[in-house]
């Protein structure tokens, strides 16, 4: 359970301590509206995205399924600003040709993503969980993101993407089958 209470008390500490004044009419409710945005934006902390997939379909399906441009925005950990862009999630199958409902890959996406984060741990962790749930014999995530941290402050480059992956199974090891996702995925 996130602590809206203590989250209201630090971001009236901030205010005081950037020189504002938070009983000021503009601030007043502030410290209100920024607990119940990070009580939203960090969902994910509790949330377990393989149970997602424990719903699924035995079709007997031994092909790869990708779900594209999949919209996420997450926080970076070490600034707290947010980073945000598209992942792109793909899998084949496993013997039993499982597959689940295409929104179920998005959903892990978003719980992941719902975390304070930094995006190669995201990659990874959306690759493991669909290997956990779905038990596939390859999955493949390429994650395109647009750091806050690095366009309004530090560095200031806005427009620059940070691209990170993460391969499982035949994605790792048999390079047409990565080939044939990568292809797949792009613009």
């Amino acid at each position: 359970m996130i602590d809206e209470k203590m989250i209201k008390g630090a971001v009236e500490n901030i205010l005081t301590a950037i020189g504002d004044d938070p009983k000021r009419e503009g601030l007043i409710d502030t410290p209100q509206r920024v607990a119940q945005m990070y009580a939203e934006i960090f969902g994910g902390m509790r949330q377990n995205p393989v149970d997602e997939l424990k719903v699924g379909y035995e079709l007997g399906h031994r092909e790869m399924v990708i779900l594209k441009d999949i919209p996420f925005y997450s926080m970076c950990e070490h600034h707290l600003l947010p980073f945000s862009g598209v992942a792109h999630v793909g899998y084949v199958p496993g013997i039993d040709g499982r597959v689940v409902g295409i929104s179920k890959l998005a959903r892990v996406v978003d719980i992941i993503a719902r975390r304070p984060q930094i995006q190669e741990r995201m990659a990874t962790e959306i690759a493991d969980a669909i290997m956990e749930g779905l038990k596939p014999d390859g999955v493949g995530v390429v994650i395109e993101a647009e750091h806050m941290c690095m366009t309004m402050r530090g560095i200031k480059k806005p427009g620059a993407k940070v691209v990170t992956s993460a391969l499982r199974g035949i994605f790792s090891k048999k390079a047409a089958t990565r080939a044939e996702f990568m292809s797949l995925i792009q613009k």
